[in-house]
């Protein structure tokens, strides 16, 4: 058992009370450098009194995360149980429990830290704290601040009205994970149309088949759209390039099929350095 482990996973936030719990059961089990977990998925179901398949969905979901990883295998009379080991790098990444110490800045006459007890009765002496303490009032956002949150929330809550709505379950964790993957890196209409593809491709599924949108976006199942997205895109520059290429060897040898040519193509051609005014001349077409 490592206490170290243990108060690092208690103070970053899981996603879930299932995921916390899980996660604190095999913390309960490594040793200081989060390695040595060996427990079958039926002893954690049973410990935690979760269902197997939530067990089984949570291990996955933390392996793809890279929250935990495989380091071997023990025999035992069953066949064997796999080892594990937590990735500390990956849940000091996670975020915090605690609430963020923000500073107030300093007034003319600075608030006094750390109020006296004040008068004593039998011998008791008063709160060491005031419920107003000074580090618990949080600065108002700036209208730049506000403004930002505001049109992020509109990008978020946009992509979520996409999901086929008799899915949607848990919209907070939901749009939560949307906000965490524009801000990675992944373009809002990107994803937009990935959901949008999702709900086209899922349409007229029964319910034990569909996914709802909190382990949608959780395990990131919206890559399969923007893997088929990047695909279309390349498939059309492709096609552009190679239309390009027959409009340019037209030009080059004054084919008659040159007078289907529009001026915005020619423009275009001119511009790419693909060919020449003098060259669009010669094929009897206005530079």
């Amino acid at each position: 058992m490592s206490w170290r482990i243990a108060n690092e996973c208690a103070e970053r936030r899981f996603g879930s009370a299932a995921r916390k719990q899980i996660i604190m059961f095999l913390a309960d089990k490594a040793s200081d450098d989060g390695s040595g977990i060996w427990c079958s998925k039926g002893t954690i179901q049973r410990h935690t009194e979760l269902s197997e398949s939530t067990v089984k969905r949570t291990i996955i979901d933390f392996l793809r995360e890279g929250i935990l990883i495989e380091t071997g295998r023990r025999h035992c009379k069953n066949g064997y149980t796999v080892i594990y080991r937590i990735v500390l790098e990956r849940v000091a990444a996670l975020e915090p429990t605690a609430e963020p110490d923000i500073d107030t800045g300093v007034t003319v006459n600075p608030v006094q830290p750390e109020p006296g007890t004040g008068s004593t009765v039998n011998g008791v002496r008063g709160s060491r704290w005031t419920p107003n303490h000074p580090k618990t009032i949080h600065k108002p956002p700036t209208r730049r601040r506000e403004a930002a949150e505001e049109v992020e929330d509109l990008e978020t809550a946009k992509i979520l009205a996409a999901y086929p709505e008799d899915r949607i379950r848990d919209r907070r964790t939901s749009l939560r994970l949307i906000s965490g993957a524009v801000k990675a890196g992944v373009e809002s209409d990107d994803l937009l149309q990935a959901v949008k593809a999702y709900g086209k491709e899922s349409e007229g599924y029964t319910r034990s088949k569909v996914c709802f949108s909190d382990n949608w976006f959780k395990m990131r199942r919206w890559e399969k759209g923007l893997a088929q997205i990047q695909a279309d895109r390349e498939k059309a520059r492709e096609a552009k390039a190679k239309g390009r290429a027959s409009l340019v060897e037209w030009i080059h040898e004054r084919h008659p099929l040159c007078r289907h040519i529009t001026n915005r193509q020619i423009e275009d051609l001119i511009a790419s350095k693909l060919v020449t005014p003098e060259q669009v001349r010669a094929a009897g077409l206005q530079a």
